[in-house]
């Protein structure tokens, strides 16, 4: 494809589409790996393990153009791009660290370095059969993308984060990209050329549905399969309350929508024939980092980085009920939002859940209008939406 061409700029954009999507948590082993080093040596163990990262990157990816062009490769890359897009949309688990603990400029390079020699597979494939044999378009595409993942990783983090659509987006370009590899194989393209061009147009549009239908399917069972699980697993409930609204658990994230939630159960008290007896459980919770993540960081890491973002979503919700002068104890967690708050609700015997009808929302995001469903048919009390 020459240089300019619409091909070309549809090529590009793919390519640094992909490479942004699949970097989420790389992105995140590179910041929690500088974590924990003084604040002039940290942006030293980002440049240093990251440029190695990229140049390591960019060799294993034109290693993997040239292989694409062998017969049936294509076809067995575009298989494992499919199943890659598919676990982008599934919630993930919760895990906890198994690396060692990073300390020292050059632990945490190494670190770095490891851990995006090992979970770079996934970009390595989709950036190489979104080049379609081009070189130069491929080293101009990870030009371009990976220094955007490394030095913009929260920006990006956040975004997602604050838009999931994104990440469907980006699962459904890869199930596209997917479908335009398989038809593009040296052992059918001659076929599909002659005798199905049709295909090269229904493949990646096969690809990209499939991908979020099967994705979100998966992602649901998944959800639930969690949820019935913790409502079957024992805990150490506390005692349940005499009958009136006196225990409730308020679900926050530090959105708008959490603090209009905030307001409401302050509102509530006035309500209440013994306003001092309302006991409020404030709750974050934090979904858990990938398991590629958890293999190259400690646990202490991990907690110390959900303590930090848990602390953060509470402070806005904990200024306004103090402010108001009422008692709460704050609590966060790790894990699939939706069940776990229902869990909590279960430890705790309250009386109801309060929280925002949308909120922060992704895929490591805290509350979302698919939360507060979640919330809903997992508990057994009533669960207030606030709008």
């Amino acid at each position: 494809m020459a240089f300019g061409t619409p091909e070309f700029w549809v090529a590009l954009m793919q390519i640094i589409g992909v490479n942004i999507v699949l970097s989420g948590d790389n992105a995140v082993v590179i910041a929690l790996a500088a974590r924990g080093l003084p604040a002039h040596q940290q942006k030293q163990a980002v440049a240093w393990g990251s440029g190695a990262a990229v140049v390591m990157r960019i060799a294993l990816t034109i290693v993997a153009v040239e292989l694409l062009r062998l017969p049936y490769l294509k076809l067995v890359g575009a298989v494992l791009l499919l199943w890659i897009a598919v676990q982008l949309l599934l919630p993930e688990d919760d895990e906890g660290g198994h690396g060692a603990t990073v300390s020292g400029m050059g632990a945490a390079i190494k670190t770095i370095l490891l851990a995006d020699l090992v979970m770079s597979l996934d970009n390595v494939i989709a950036v190489a059969a979104a080049a379609k044999g081009n070189t130069a378009l491929l080293i101009i595409g990870l030009a371009i993308s990976i220094p955007l993942v490394v030095f913009a990783s929260r920006l990006l983090l956040v975004l997602m984060e604050r838009f999931p659509i994104i990440i469907t987006i980006g699962a459904a370009l890869l199930g596209w990209v997917a479908g335009e590899m398989a038809v593009s194989d040296p052992f059918i393209k001659t076929w599909v050329d002659s005798e199905a061009a049709w295909l090269h147009w229904i493949a990646p549009l096969a690809g990209a549905v499939g991908v979020v239908v099967l994705g979100k399917w998966l992602a649901s069972r998944k959800s639930a399969a969690h949820a019935e699980r913790a409502a079957l697993s024992p805990h150490a409930a506390v005692a349940p309350t005499p009958v009136g609204l006196q225990r409730v658990v308020l679900a926050v994230d530090g959105s708008e929508g959490a603090l209009k939630a905030v307001q409401h159960v302050i509102g509530l008290r006035g309500d209440l024939r013994k306003p001092e007896s309302l006991d409020v459980h404030l709750l974050n919770v934090q979904r858990a980092l990938s398991g590629d993540v958890n293999r190259f960081l400690s646990g202490q890491t991990l907690d110390d980085y959900h303590k930090e973002r848990g602390e953060a979503a509470l402070v806005p919700a904990r200024a306004a009920l103090d402010a108001a002068g009422l008692r709460h104890t704050d609590h966060w967690r790790i894990g699939d939002p939706g069940p776990t708050i229902a869990e909590f609700a279960r430890e705790q015997a309250c009386d109801m859940v309060v929280m925002g009808a949308r909120g922060l929302s992704g895929p490591k995001a805290t509350l979302l209008g698919s939360v507060a469903q979640s919330v809903i048919e997992h508990v057994n009390v009533p669960v207030l939406v606030v709008k």
